[in-house]
């Protein structure tokens, strides 16, 4: 697979990195290890490098089972590949609500006990890219950018970036230790933080999309019909799921299948091409545990689409009726 660097960083990863939390999280009851961990394997083989975890992918019984398995599975290849993780935030499980509510806490010594975790859980002595999960409105973006600072300088770190960042966030937190990668959600059905693009290019920050096929709704692999497992699938509960949003999302459906059939792709590979051909710095990690899709999302890093065929495609998305789109969970402060 080709590789590309997050924005100005030094830091190259494949052009389609593995979003690895549907193994353990969100996605159904977590997968068997085996099978993920030789998943993991073949991802490597086939060149993926960029796997993206975080300490809360996990169950209520085992919270951190994602970090687990990566460390397992990876300690093979760790001088092969890059690791990002996320600290500050956890998930309210006594709510009673699905999905949970997010609980955030960037606090520097919450930070700092999540640090050694993940570096323990993932069998490494460095985190290579490290993620603020979601902004903390209690704690400054300059203090926690302080912290990323010393932990660059131990060593423990050695890039750090935000997910779920707004322009302001960004550049205040820039401003003290420079962000690598910003990791938000991204598709054809969400598309406003398309605004942040100018600064990421201003900034030389990547931009890593996660759901880039709206929660799997856009590798048209789903019907009317489609159930998921109430409790543990949070698809259940995603309104691009219900079935009268197939209809709603005819039109967008019926986009994707047409390019795919003009470029000899498939939907999943039209839509991570789209957003993979509007900029060099981007780099989507869709999530799978099949073998099959982790080779097809990987084929999309081969597609070209002209500068002309994207703007259509944006022109058509401008106007298209689309049902709601999953757009995360409440946070609770």
């Amino acid at each position: 697979m080709k590789n590309r660097e997050l924005g100005k960083s030094g830091l190259y990863v494949s052009a389609i990195g593995l979003g690895c939390m549907g193994m353990s999280h969100a996605y159904g009851a977590p997968a068997d290890k085996r099978e993920m961990s030789e998943l993991l394997a073949k991802a490597v083989e086939i060149g993926y490098t960029f796997f993206d975890t975080a300490e809360t992918y996990g169950t209520t019984e085992n919270p951190h089972d994602n970090e687990e398995l990566l460390g397992n599975a990876l300690k093979p290849y760790r001088n092969r590949i890059v690791i990002a993780t996320k600290f500050g935030l956890r998930f309210d499980t006594e709510s009673g609500k699905i999905p949970y509510p997010l609980i955030t806490d960037s606090r520097p010594d919450t930070i700092r006990r999540s640090v050694e975790g993940s570096l323990k859980r993932l069998q490494t002595d460095h985190i290579d890219l490290y993620y603020q999960h979601r902004v903390d409105v209690g704690v400054p973006p300059e203090e926690v950018a302080g912290v990323m600072a010393d932990l660059i300088k131990e060593g423990k770190i050695l890039h750090w970036g935000i997910s779920e960042a707004t322009e302001e966030v960004i550049r205040r937190a820039h401003s003290v230790c420079p962000i690598t990668a910003v990791e938000n959600r991204y598709s054809m059905m969400a598309r406003h933080y398309e605004s942040l693009f100018p600064v990421l290019e201003e900034l030389g920050i990547g931009f890593v999309p996660f759901s880039p096929l709206a929660n799997g709704l856009l590798s048209d692999q789903y019907t009317a019909s489609s159930r998921f497992e109430a409790g543990t699938d949070y698809r259940a509960s995603m309104p691009q799921f219900r079935p009268e949003s197939f209809a709603e999302n005819r039109e967008l459906l019926g986009l994707v299948r047409r390019l795919a059939e003009e470029k000899n792709a498939t939907p999943a590979q039209i839509s991570l091409a789209w957003m993979l051909c509007k900029k060099a710095w981007i780099v989507p990690i869709p999530g799978t545990r099949k073998f099959s899709r982790l080779q097809e999302n990987a084929g999309a890093s081969d597609i070209d689409l002209t500068a002309d065929e994207v703007r259509q495609i944006d022109k058509a998305l401008d106007t298209m009726r689309m049902s709601a789109v999953f757009g995360g969970t409440a946070i609770k402060s």
